[in-house]
């Protein structure tokens, strides 16, 4: 398996300390505060593990930001279990606080009204630059103390629709795309792919809201963080094979933008997500 994909595996992968107990590594993906979908993908896992039914929803709140260096122990909580509809609630504990709590939903899938509105029309993903090609030609932007970080490799293999450059945004509107999976294929473990595709949906999601104000991640004094993060699974879905997520933001007000995005494989709508982001701009650090 690609190194990449191992290493994903392997971030995604519990340790269970007793029943409903589980503790998850930390990884530097995107800097020294733990990464929104790491934790995200990692709650699903440790809420899957108590159940045999794959999730359909997913309700988070990120409390505070994690801390890459310390293990994070996950708590699960049985609010339900019934016979259609199996309820989990799962707390995000680190330095003895909680971090991040979930809701999740889990649910047999069955035959019944089916329904999707039409999917985007866009260039097909092995038409598009790889990540690693677009930051190539940007790298020049950088300091040099930044340029190792900037071009690592993601574990997950993303090609961007439409291409802009973060270090000179300008005002456009607030739609884009991206397709992405997995460098290597996975095991048929249905928790796992809905993990993956948990920690995925968390990258470019809440940029999107900072689009019509011609600022990017890398606008000087800008502070952003994720607030909430919402996951619909409407229908089996594999991290390993090209998804199309996308994303648009409908409003930016009192410092937050909401961020909507939308997920198909294959031509089905497999999954919907929302989150709420801080965005707010400092006139100065200290301020």
């Amino acid at each position: 398996m690609n190194q990449l994909t191992t290493e994903l595996v392997e971030l995604l992968t519990l340790e269970k300390l007793e029943e409903n107990l589980f503790r998850g590594i930390s990884r530097n993906i995107v800097g020294k505060r733990v990464f929104g979908g790491q934790v995200l993908g990692q709650a699903l896992r440790a809420a899957a593990m108590t159940t045999d039914r794959p999730a359909h929803s997913l309700h988070a709140y990120f409390l505070h930001g994690g801390d890459i260096k310390a293990p994070i122990i996950y708590q699960v909580e049985h609010l339900r279990d019934g016979k259609s509809f199996v309820s989990r609630q799962v707390k995000a504990l680190q330095h003895g606080k909680v971090i991040f709590t979930a809701l999740i939903s889990f649910a047999p899938q069955e035959e019944g009204l089916n329904y999707q509105t039409s999917e985007p029309e866009y260039p097909a993903a092995t038409t598009l630059k790889t990540e690693q090609e677009l930051k190539e030609s940007i790298v020049n932007f950088l300091p040099e103390n930044v340029r190792v970080n900037f071009m690592r490799e993601r574990h997950i293999d993303m090609r961007y629709v439409s291409v802009t450059n973060p270090f000179a945004p300008q005002p456009e509107a607030p739609s884009r795309a991206h397709w992405m999976k997995t460098w290597d294929s996975l095991p048929d473990d249905e928790g796992l792919h809905q993990a993956i595709v948990a920690f995925s949906s968390d990258f470019a999601l809440m940029g999107t809201g900072l689009m019509p104000h011609g600022i990017s991640f890398m606008t000087p004094n800008l502070q952003a963080a994720s607030l909430d993060h919402t996951i619909y699974f409407h229908k089996p879905v594999r991290a390993d094979q090209w998804l199309l997520h996308d994303m648009d933001a409908t409003v930016t007000a009192s410092a937050r933008g909401l961020n909507f995005g939308r997920m198909w494989q294959n031509g089905e709508l497999v999954a919907s997500t929302v989150q709420e982001g801080l965005m707010r701009v400092r006139e100065t650090e200290e301020r």
